[in-house]
């Protein structure tokens, strides 16, 4: 972890934030009636955490990304729909701009996020694309010192909430032929779907983003143009550190209620069911273990791709695993759609899709080891 913030301090309000914000409106968030995304982040801001990545110079806490795994793992035990809010505005809706901004949009875009005034989203991925980034087809057309953006955007979280979206459209061919950019929700042009109806993740808002003819000055491109690929790889790879950290705290979350009922049903724990919570909680520690290694790679500034991606299908599979045990362990009460075993069950298959789904993780994976 860092050395040069209050670790003590930081770790306090973290869980201040958990036990005073996030555990009350758990139920609430799993039924998708709870507060909007927009205000889980305020709330985060009040409590200091909304730019914990983010400079102190630019209003943040200037944490780390293994202060940033803590956070997201303790909100994910217990509620994952807050968890994913908050790591897309920390991470893939702030970091490409901590990385990759110049001074002027720092200046700009910084602090409102840090504080939880503004909420920041991705926008990547395509219906038509699928997992395929370079097949966007959300183009950008300079027209003097501005683009004219359109098409359309899918599965974006935040979407009909954020105030500001780094958005991947084409102003060329190939991977080299895709810019980034800075686009304000507020500006004319763009407008949002209603949210999916999702299997999971009830609290999270997730829909289509429309830009028709967005003008976007070019003092909003994010880097070069040609660069949105790479920034949105530089993203990703972060990303799926943060994805991990949130798989944990689900299978954690499960694992604390599965622990519950077999206390329940026996003091000191029912005995047949020891050897399917032992297991629970080796896989969980492993994946806990992964993502922290991966985290302290990203803090040391090297390259995280492999490990990132290793992290990422782990954790992710299994906290669909261990959630799934923690509903056959929970049974028959975990057949009611509002326990919380049967909520983490249902929130954890997104882990395995968003962030590139395991499918992805696992062609990285194999690539690095074909690799001459």
């Amino acid at each position: 972890m860092s050395t040069d913030i209050d670790q003590a301090g930081l770790a306090a309000r973290i869980t201040g934030f958990v036990d005073a914000v996030v555990t009350p409106i758990a139920p609430t968030m799993a039924r998708g009636a709870g507060p909007s995304p927009k205000r889980i982040v305020e709330a985060a801001g009040e409590a200091g955490l909304a730019g914990i990545l983010t400079p102190p110079a630019f209003g943040g806490a200037g944490a780390s990304h293994s202060d940033f795994i803590e956070f997201i793992e303790a909100v994910a035990r217990a509620d994952a729909s807050c968890a994913v809010i908050l790591d897309v505005h920390l991470s893939v809706g702030t970091e490409p701009l901590l990385v990759f901004g110049n001074n002027d949009q720092k200046s700009r875009y910084l602090r409102r996020l840090a504080a939880g005034e503004w909420l920041a989203a991705f926008a990547l991925t395509e219906a038509a694309g699928g997992s395929d980034a370079v097949a966007l087809r959300t183009r950008a057309v300079r027209d003097g010192d501005s683009y004219l953006l359109d098409g359309a955007k899918a599965f974006i979280t935040g979407a009909g909430d954020a105030d500001l979206y780094i958005v991947m459209a084409r102003t060329g061919d190939g991977p080299h032929g895709v810019s980034a950019f800075l686009v304000e929700a507020a500006w004319p042009g763009v407008t949002t779907g209603m949210p999916l109806s999702k299997m999971g993740l009830h609290g999270s808002w997730t829909g289509e983003l429309v830009l028709d003819g967005v003008r976007v000055p070019a003092a909003n491109r994010l880097g070069d143009e040609g660069m949105g690929f790479t920034v949105a790889m530089s993203a990703l790879d972060s990303g799926r550190v943060g994805i991990s950290a949130q798989a944990v705290g689900i299978a954690q979350g499960a694992l604390d209620a599965a622990v519950e009922a077999s206390r329940r049903r026996g003091e000191g724990g029912s005995a047949t069911d020891m050897p399917a919570l032992a297991d629970m909680e080796v896989r969980t520690s492993a994946a806990r273990q992964l993502t922290r290694y991966a985290a302290a790679l990203v803090d040391a500034g090297e390259r995280v791709t492999l490990d990132a991606a290793i992290a990422k299908l782990y954790s992710t599979d299994t906290c669909v695993a261990v959630a799934q045990s923690a509903v056959d362990l929970c049974a028959p009460e975990s057949g009611a759609d509002d326990h919380s075993a049967a909520v983490r069950f249902r929130d954890a298959k997104a882990c395995q899709i968003y962030e590139g789904t395991n499918q992805i993780q696992r062609v990285v994976i194999a690539r690095h080891l074909l690799r001459d």
